[in-house]
């Protein structure tokens, strides 16, 4: 298992380009199962939760290969499986978005429930409400999701929560509707750019889709889809952590390929705390004096403060001048951050769905663990200024979503090395 080792102190200075967005690629490539013929996708980040999707397409009947200039070539050969098994599902939270499609196209499916879900909690119960609602039969048998259908038709589907609407449920709602009979209308639908991205390659495929990234989507349903070329969209979720590793650093960064419109909550956030963020078309300059105001923050569904972000504006916060709130709206307890910032020298308190982050004026380096992905990013932002060596253990996390982090941040003046355990 490997670790980092971070030598802090370091000004982060140069040009970095953002891959294109895990959570856009995961949901398009399970769309190719509504598809007949090849589909080639642009931008696909090489990463570990990529790497695991298509292991399940290939375990579904797909060609899944990158060619030499790094594009994604999927094509469904073999239609006659549908069960996802519980070894490659339990890996990741967004195999799920092959429930949806499967149904559709094979008329069953049988998927493992992912780890930390159940039908009564968000996220599931909202993808089976709304593929219910199609006219689906879906029952849970030995921990798998069992659904089958003769014909799906449409229909006008809520897919509001108590945590607000589904990303991965109106990605599944979608996919499905595309082969359903009739119209579908998504009240309540989650308005993310990955949808809208989803949508994008949905409709070259020959989708009638209308409303993506609104609350209202409507969906014609046609009788075949077939492959298509797509580019996927930066990952702002990166380019986020990226401006905020700038920011911790007092860097002077340029960020290459983003789409400043999808990080409006976050570069406002970014600029009241002190942070200077200047835009030049596809690319943002993100550039910090030492002096940073604390902030209040809400992490809200898009177009609000991203709670992908959250740890990582933690970690920023943490040498602010003064007492920051930060709010977590979406996953409540998503904390487990905190206490590895502790053993760094963090000054934070934790309230239910609150902490409270006192500045201090430097962080230590220390052995940390990561718990997941997006804390995996705060610890090494955190050990990035920290003072003396900080240890990352547990790193698979953060290769499931981004893609070399460690030689994209060297290639910026840090000094991180990854050694095998």
């Amino acid at each position: 298992m490997d670790k980092f080792v971070i030598r802090g102190g370091g000004r982060l200075t140069g040009s970095v380009r953002i891959s294109g967005s895990k959570n856009a690629s995961l949901p398009i490539l399970a769309a190719c199962l509504l598809t007949d013929g090849p589909s080639v996708f642009t931008d696909v980040p090489d990463l570990a939760d990529i790497n695991s999707m298509s292991h399940l397409m290939t375990d579904l009947g797909a060609d899944v290969s990158r060619d030499d200039q790094g594009r994604l070539h999927v094509c469904v050969a073999d239609e006659s499986r549908s069960l996802a098994e519980y070894e490659i599902v339990r890996k990741m939270r967004a195999s799920i978005c092959v429930l949806g499609p499967l149904l559709a196209k094979r008329k069953k499916a049988r998927v493992s429930m992912p780890g930390g879900c159940s039908f009564g909690l968000r996220p599931v119960d909202l993808h089976v409400r709304g593929l219910r609602a199609l006219g689906a039969k879906i029952e849970l048998d030995e921990g798998y999701i069992v659904a089958s259908a003769k014909h799906l038709r449409g229909a006008e589907i809520f897919l509001g929560g108590p945590f607000g609407s589904t990303v991965l449920g109106t990605a599944n709602v979608m996919m499905a509707a595309c082969l359903a009979e009739g119209r579908t209308v998504i009240e309540s639908a989650a308005c993310e750019p990955e949808i809208e991205d989803l949508a994008a390659y949905l409709t070259a495929a020959g989708a009638k889709i209308t409303g993506a990234g609104t609350p209202r989507i409507t969906v014609d349903g046609v009788e075949k889809l077939t492959g298509a070329e797509h580019r996927v969209i930066p990952d702002r979720i990166e380019a986020g952590t990226f401006m905020m590793a700038a920011a911790i650093t007092n860097g002077d960064v340029k960020i290459e390929n983003v789409q400043l419109r999808h990080l409006l909550a976050v570069v406002d956030k970014l600029r009241e705390i002190g942070v200077i963020v200047t835009p030049n078309g596809q690319d943002v300059e993100v550039s910090s004096s030492r002096h940073l105001e604390p902030a209040d923050v809400t992490t809200q569904p898009y177009p609000g403060f991203p709670t992908d972000v959250q740890a990582q504006l933690i970690a920023l916060l943490c040498l602010s001048d003064g007492n920051s709130v930060i709010t977590e709206k979406i996953y409540p307890e998503r904390f487990m951050h905190v206490a590895e910032l502790l053993r760094m020298g963090a000054d934070i308190r934790k309230e239910g769905p609150t902490a409270i982050v006192t500045g201090v004026k430097h962080l230590i380096g220390a052995p940390v663990m990561a718990s997941d992905l997006r804390a995996s990013a705060a610890l090494v932002l955190a050990g990035l200024v920290a003072r003396g060596e900080t240890t990352v253990k547990r790193i698979y996390h953060i290769d499931r979503g981004y893609e070399r982090i460690e030689n994209k941040l060297n290639s910026l003046g840090a000094h991180i090395q990854r050694i095998g355990e």
